[in-house]
């Protein structure tokens, strides 16, 4: 029984799950950084480092996502405007 439209139905790509998936990762990040940093007897520089790592890559990944995304709206609407000019002819 669906009780949500098919457009309004919100999949695992939707806000919460890719803050869960940040926030994850950093704290990943973050403690490997600190096994390594203790590891090598060194005190923050690994945990900067790495959590450095994992921010640049948590916004890349988003701003990549994010771009495929938009691309695939421009796409569709392209797409549904030839349709519509085609049924007008």
């Amino acid at each position: 029984m669906d009780l949500l439209p098919k457009k309004q139905r919100r999949t695992s790509d939707d806000g919460l799950g890719r803050g869960m998936e940040f926030a994850i990762l950093v704290l990943m990040f973050l403690g490997i950084g600190y096994f390594v940093d203790r590891l090598f007897g060194t005190k923050p520089v690994f945990m900067i480092v790495f959590v450095v790592i994992a921010l640049i890559g948590q916004f890349a990944s988003m701003w990549y996502s994010y771009d495929a995304r938009m691309r695939q709206h421009e796409d569709d609407r392209r797409a549904n405007s030839r349709k519509g000019k085609a049924a007008v002819s």
